[in-house]
């Protein structure tokens, strides 16, 4: 069966990557730990002492928890949710009755102007009662309309927009089309100007939010014309206005109640008033907007993480196996072991993350990403683990073992609800590369010409001069350090020690330097291929930044008073694995499978190996692998279903 397909919009390599760099925050204004730790200078002043919420936005913050965990346990039925794959009106009324809409919005307008580290903690609370609350509200607040308002938007936006959405309005974010995911450079969907409005048309894909929201964020490109210079542009576009159709709900492995659609702009006009931000900044916007909300995800992973510990001590006490409960076998145990410290440690970088936003003394871009990346990719290990605890009964789900009489666990469902979280606000690998960009910003800042190959010879000989002064300063600080001092970070040893892992930190975060000025050396103009590597950089990374949260975490408690012995002991235990994790890495960076794995995707994709892939039928069928998303009017039933109506 033949079918049609959008023709594709077509850009270079080169033009992809020029589009991203532009829509880069380009300038470091504030400090970063994590950028001067891939730099090899481990900061720990800018990350300890731990800082601290001030008392008043404490107690409004745990006020709102304390109202909104009573919510959940009376309100929310999980298994409902589950089973009917939609989150029931009166669930979202009351929501909006507590005010959890404008969590972050300011009071002026009607919201609860929470912080960032309590708006995380209560999607962390929602997000364990039901994931898909936690993303309807998260899809709203992080990337929706009221965000890129507070940060970009005019008084006059803000006025017209941020009271509903404090209250009574659900907002999606729309920049994903069927063809262009993480290459917004070949975004279709377009907004003409004609007087004082413009003119959308194209076709969203993947609108968390969509199906159900009445304010739409839209990503669209304006063409260059006589007083536009064009571009990427963000608007607010009324989701009831004429032309919007949501042409399909989608359905998922996981968080089956999730509101997530397809939706497609037919001549829609939308009041230039209604533009966020200049013409061509509506990349800028989204990525500066998901700085600090990509820290909504890996908040919810901490929260999921806590739940699967909670299941697994409680049932590996009460299983027994050869005389004894199965948390007491040490393969089992194990696994315990390596969850209860994950935990910690997960908390410890997004509570850390979400203070430092709040000061807005660091730029945390680098932390962000970061703790997104590994929260989602160390929930999903977390989960993976429980279910391998549960057995047979982590297989089952929480409905079939509730019909035979044993308690409902989720565990099934809670594996399928976190594996979008490696995908969400970008994918692990792009995150990888997003990261490592960051992260040898320095390095392109001062080397950048030497390996672009449209700069003159006098350009790069200007940049040779740059460079020698920079790396003459830069790599004998790399060789020594207060790592090698046995006496260094003292103050973190209390019966526990835990300064013989900060030590460890600062070593490496030299070695981590070192390995990625070689790598450059190596490499020059290449490097930028090189993903295997990029990504162990990164990897490396996170585990060293989980390491510092964990260990300032556990410090923090003890000068608290709170459980200080116990975190002592939980940071020890994830240090320590985390060390054995960070040693593979560096293993892998110049000892790995790179080019022979180069060279067998090149035979897959020539079609050397298809034999491989005979005596199996496809039960797929046919079809385009791209739905069609050419321009024009829908030709499908409006599948738009707002809460209440």
């Amino acid at each position: 069966m033949s079918a049609t397909t959008t023709p594709r919009t077509t850009v270079t390599e080169r033009e992809a990557r020029q589009v991203a760099e532009a829509a880069r925050q380009q300038d470091w204004h504030k400090p970063s730990f994590a950028k001067e730790l891939f730099l090899g200078r481990f900061r720990l002043d800018l990350i300890h002492p731990h800082p601290l919420p001030d008392p008043e936005s404490e107690r409004r913050g745990e006020e709102f928890l304390t109202r909104l965990r009573a919510f959940c346990e009376s309100e929310v039925d999980s298994a409902r949710i589950e089973r009917e794959a939609r989150i029931p009106d009166e669930v979202v009324a009351g929501l909006k009755e507590l005010g959890a809409l404008g969590m972050k919005i300011d009071p002026k307008y009607g919201g609860l102007g929470l912080t960032q580290l309590y708006y995380n903690k209560a999607l962390a609370l929602a997000g364990s009662a039901s994931p898909a609350l936690g993303a309807l509200l998260s899809a709203h607040q992080s990337i929706g309309v009221p965000q890129p308002l507070k940060m970009f938007g005019t008084q006059e936006q803000k006025d017209a927009f941020l009271p509903r959405c404090a209250r009574t309005d659900i907002s999606a974010f729309l920049l994903t089309e069927p063809d262009v995911g993480s290459d917004p450079a070949r975004l279709a969907t377009t907004a003409v100007p004609d007087g004082d409005e413009y003119v959308l048309d194209g076709v969203k894909l993947w609108t968390t939010n969509g199906v159900v929201a009445d304010l739409l964020v839209v990503m669209a490109r304006v063409p260059k014309s006589e007083g536009h210079p064009g571009g990427i542009t963000a608007f607010v576009v009324e989701a009831a206005s004429e032309g919007v159709t949501v042409e399909n709900r989608n359905a998922f492995m996981g968080l089956r109640g999730i509101e997530n659609g397809v939706t497609r702009f037919h001549r829609v006009r939308v009041p230039a008033a209604n533009r966020i931000g200049p013409e061509g900044a509506g990349l800028k916007i989204a990525l500066t907007t998901l700085n600090t909300g990509r820290l909504s995800l890996p908040a919810m992973c901490a929260g999921s993480g806590k739940w699967c510990l909670k299941i697994a001590r409680q049932w590996a006490a009460e299983r027994e196996q050869w005389g004894k409960p199965v948390a007491l076998h040490e393969a089992v145990g194990s696994k315990i072991s390596f969850i209860a410290a994950t935990v910690f440690a997960l908390e410890a970088v997004v509570d850390l993350s979400s203070q430092m936003a709040d000061e807005d003394r660091h730029d945390i871009r680098i932390e962000a990403a970061l703790a997104k990346l590994y929260g989602s990719e160390m929930s999903w290990l977390i989960a993976d683990e429980l279910v391998q605890i549960r057995g047979g009964r982590g297989y089952e789900t929480a409905e079939s073992l509730k019909a035979r009489g044993e308690r409902g666990v989720p565990a099934e469902q809670m594996l399928r609800d976190l594996r979008i979280n490696r995908i969400f606000e970008g994918s692990t690998e792009i995150m990888h590369l997003l990261i490592a960009r960051e992260a040898v910003d320095a390095h392109l800042s001062v080397a950048g010409d030497l390996i672009d190959p449209d700069k003159t010879l006098s350009d790069k000989a200007r940049a040779g001069a740059n460079a020698g002064v920079f790396y003459a300063k830069w790599l004998p600080k790399l060789v020594a350090g207060p790592g090698q001092l046995p006496t260094s970070y003292a103050e973190f040893k209390h019966g526990v020690d835990l300064s013989g892992h900060l030590r460890y930190v600062e070593r490496h975060a030299r070695k981590l330097a070192r390995s990625t000025f070689y790598a450059m050396s190596r490499w020059q103009g290449r490097m930028e291929t090189k993903q295997g590597f990029l990504g162990r950089i990164v990897d490396i990374g996170a585990e060293l930044f989980a390491m510092s949260a964990a260990c300032v975490r556990a410090e923090r408690m003890r000068g608290e008073g709170r459980h200080g012995r116990e975190a002592y002991q939980l940071a020890d235990a994830f240090c320590h694995q985390a060390r054995v994790r960070v040693e593979e890495l560096f293993g892998r960076l110049w000892s790995n499978t790179d080019e022979l794995d180069r060279k067998v995707v090149r035979g897959v994709l020539g079609g050397a190996y298809e034999w491989l892939e005979e005596g199996v039928v496809d039960p797929s069928g046919d079809g385009p692998w791209i739905a069609d998303a050419t321009p024009g009017p829908s030709t499908r039933e409006n599948a738009r279903r707002p809460f209440g109506s």
